[in-house]
């Protein structure tokens, strides 16, 4: 019998509606000039930042949960996840897409140019949605 972390996984899920609102919310009030524009900037790399970590965290607790092989970096978690069937080759693409962006988010701050709406963030809903619905999903098919 498996131990699936379900409290952890499910408060990192519940908050996939704030951050899908936010990406309408930015897509609709986007604007690259004028004194909203760092604002919207600094709040598109918290919307992916978040992202990053639900989806980082949710797969990492499902590896750990069903003892699939160790992860080697954030990329490899959507590989595992995807090679497991928790999703298909569409979120994947646009998860990997996703994770490749924690580096320059986290790290690389002070350099990151701030240059438009960043294209993951029009790609997003759908993907984390489908996410937020392949994990209870994936996990009530693992435990019969």
């Amino acid at each position: 019998m498996y131990y699936v972390n379900h409290e952890q996984i499910e408060i990192r899920l519940a908050q996939m509606p704030v951050l899908l609102e936010a990406c309408r919310e930015l897509q609709l009030r986007w604007t690259s000039s004028g004194p909203e524009a760092l604002l919207l900037h600094l709040a598109q790399e918290r919307l992916l930042h978040l992202a990053i970590e639900i989806v980082t965290d949710v797969g990492s607790l499902l590896i750990d949960a069903f003892m699939m092989r160790d992860a080697s970096s954030y990329e490899d978690i959507i590989d595992i996840l995807e090679g497991e069937g928790v999703f298909g080759e569409a979120v994947a693409a646009v998860l990997k897409d996703l994770v490749q962006l924690r580096r320059p988010l986290v790290q690389d701050y002070p350099v990151l140019r701030r240059e438009g709406l960043h294209p993951l963030i029009a790609r997003l809903p759908e993907a984390m949605q489908t996410f937020a619905e392949a994990v209870p999903a994936f996990i009530s098919k693992e435990k019969l």
